[in-house]
């Protein structure tokens, strides 16, 4: 028994390093955990992948469709299209506008999701007011984050908590229980960022900042590309005549992008959208993308012919053309891949024309690049391909877009059956009239049921990664129970905690589940401290509801660094972030929670 303790131990420190290094996806992590218990004997086969059956999975499933009900519908859109509509200029405003509003919807809907809906609000906000968005992401962030303290589904880490409650044969949380220690630290960020925040916060200009509503000309000089855009006829004779845009290989072999093409019809020119199998014939003129310094080679030999990019062809070209910028969000199936190897533009129908990351564009050497969360794409194309991507996406957001395309909705029709299966839901959860596996299930049925949902769609909302990853620690932490490593560890921590009270104690798990979730998972971080806090307050006689709750907020406070949780990774580019703004921003909101806690949790749960 004791190699396998042993062995235990060295696999959840393995596993954290993974996390830590960033270098390894999360679900590879938690299948690789899986293998790791199975094949030396530590859990059976079964009790391996146990975790993919377990009702808190399950659970989680079921939330991401109602939550995409919520965003496909246009009900949670339509919240942020009101605050833009009530905001003034002034920024304590706007905060005391944007937080609470965003901190309701995730207590309801993913954190990440919810951001990644207001990630554009707030950049349309920031640029109407005269603000730099960097002021106002960041404390968005957090609120949605302590947004998930509030109820029972406001994040996994209430779900874990609850579970191994329920596991123990122990009450489990009501659905509003979080809410009255989650409410508390929500009035107090809020006050802390209007009274102190805000001077913590970097001011970056406004010019930095991606916009939306801004020409073509001003988007690309922001990429670089001012001097790289050209229209270009198809001379008699030319190689391109009668191939396809694939078949040239252009930007391969020339290093230029035809975004778009004129072509001469029998009463007027028209403008039409490049993909990869438009075909191209003489006289035809080509919108592209190309370093000047090339362009005088790649004329000559394809036999093109320079006509000149007039600033005035611009407001044609917005009849049926368009660009916007999009955000390749942390959990992107994209990153790790290149446009090459992505068929980008057979993917969407659109092109990319160049890539920001960080601060700086990568100009016209992107195309081999594998791409990274955080990297801001400029894409052209039609309209109709470029509004797709304004709808609910996990591989990219749509941050902005020029002023003549409005923003839409895929099935606004059903937003009241929508908004009427949330209240059922959260109404059956709160009552106790069924499980809240039951609760959340029907309403992921009625979702689909009443067209809230395609079923396509509830594929494409589940957050895979969060799913295996639950699935995946869960037997991690089984693993601890059943080789005897978890009692080796609560005995050495009640050893520790005897002799300075619970406060400690509970102080003592409260900073080691922070600092954890700081650099992995906070899911993770809930799976592999919560079994331990449980036998601990067991241990010592205290009561285990107090340590689980003092677990879930601490899990929740991932404010410190870019990394702790996706929330925090897709804003860092938009609010041109550095680490540090999160390490000063950060810290002392944990602080702030940590008091709360240690104030709160002993008063209303023993």
């Amino acid at each position: 028994m004791d190699w396998q303790v042993g062995y235990v131990y060295a696999l959840v420190l393995f596993a954290i390093a993974l996390f830590f290094s960033n270098r390894v996806r999360l679900d590879m992590v938690a299948a690789l955990v899986i293998i790791a218990l199975a094949v030396p004997g530590i859990l059976t086969p079964a009790q391996a992948v146990a975790g993919f059956g377990n009702p808190l999975v399950m659970l989680i499933a079921g939330l991401f469709v109602v939550s995409e009900g919520l965003s496909r519908t246009g009900v949670a859109p339509w919240i942020g299209m009101q605050i833009a509509a009530r905001a003034s200029s002034n920024e304590t405003h706007l905060l005391l506008l944007l937080m609470p509003v965003v901190a309701v919807l995730s207590a309801f809907m993913s954190s990440t999701g919810v951001v990644a809906l207001f990630v554009p609000v707030v950049l349309s906000l920031a640029r109407e007011c005269g603000l730099p968005a960097s002021r106002l992401l960041l404390p968005v962030s957090v609120a949605s984050l302590v947004g998930g303290m509030l109820t029972l589904i406001g994040t996994p880490p209430n779900l874990v908590v609850n579970s191994a409650l329920l596991d123990a044969g122990l009450p489990g949380f009501a659905f509003f229980d979080f809410a009255m220690i989650g409410g508390v630290i929500l009035v107090m960020t809020l006050g802390f960022v209007v009274l102190v925040g805000r001077k913590l916060l970097p001011v970056v200009s406004a010019a930095d900042t991606p916009e939306g509503g801004r020409r073509l000309r001003e988007m690309a000089s922001d990429y670089g590309i001012e001097n790289s855009l050209y229209r270009l006829r198809i001379k008699p004779g030319s190689v391109l005549d009668g191939q396809t845009v694939s078949d040239a290989a252009l930007r391969r072999e020339f290093g230029l992008t035809v975004v778009a093409m004129e072509r001469q019809e029998r009463l007027l020119v028209s403008l039409y959208p490049v993909v990869q199998e438009t075909r191209m014939h003489e006289g035809d003129t080509l919108v592209v993308v190309i370093a000047q310094a090339d362009l005088a080679a790649a004329t000559g030999k394809l036999g093109l012919e320079d006509l000149g990019f007039p600033h005035g062809l611009q407001r044609r070209y917005h009849e049926s053309f368009g660009f916007a910028e999009a955000l390749v969000t942390p959990e992107s199936p994209l990153i790790g891949k290149s446009l090459y190897e992505l068929r980008f533009r057979d993917r969407y129908h659109f092109n990319v024309i160049s890539v920001r990351r960080s601060r700086k564009p990568m100009a016209l050497d992107f195309a081999s690049e594998p791409l990274q969360g955080g990297d801001i794409l400029l894409v052209a194309g039609a309209w109709n391909d470029i509004e797709r991507l304004n709808g609910p996406h996990h591989d990219l957001v749509l941050l902005a877009l020029p002023d003549e395309i409005k923003q839409r909705t895929w099935h606004a029709n059903q937003a009241p059956w929508a908004v009427l299966i949330t209240l059922g839901m959260l109404f059956l959860m709160v009552t106790g009239l069924t499980s809240n596996l039951v609760a959340v299930m029907l309403a992921a049925f009625a979702m689909v049921l009443t067209r809230c949902v395609a079923m396509n769609e509830v594929y494409s909302s589940m957050n895979w990664q969060t799913l295996v990853l639950v699935a995946g620690m869960l037997p991690l932490a089984d693993a601890l129970e059943v080789t005897g490593g978890s009692a080796v560890i609560v005995h050495g921590l009640a050893g520790i905690f005897t002799d300075y009270g619970p406060q400690v104690a509970m102080a003592g798990l409260f900073i080691l589940t922070s600092l954890l979730s700081q650099f992995i998972s906070n899911t993770a971080t809930t799976v592999l401290v919560a079994p331990i806090a449980l036998d601990l307050a067991l241990d010592l006689g205290l009561e285990p509801t107090a340590f689980l709750m003092a677990v879930a907020i601490a899990a929740s406070t991932a404010f410190a660094t870019p990394i702790a949780s996706p929330v925090n990774t897709l804003i860092v580019t938009p609010g041109n972030y550095r680490f540090m703004d999160f390490v000063r921003f950060g810290v002392p909101l944990q602080l702030i929670a940590l008091v709360i806690t240690l104030i709160l949790v002993p008063l209303l749960f023993g």
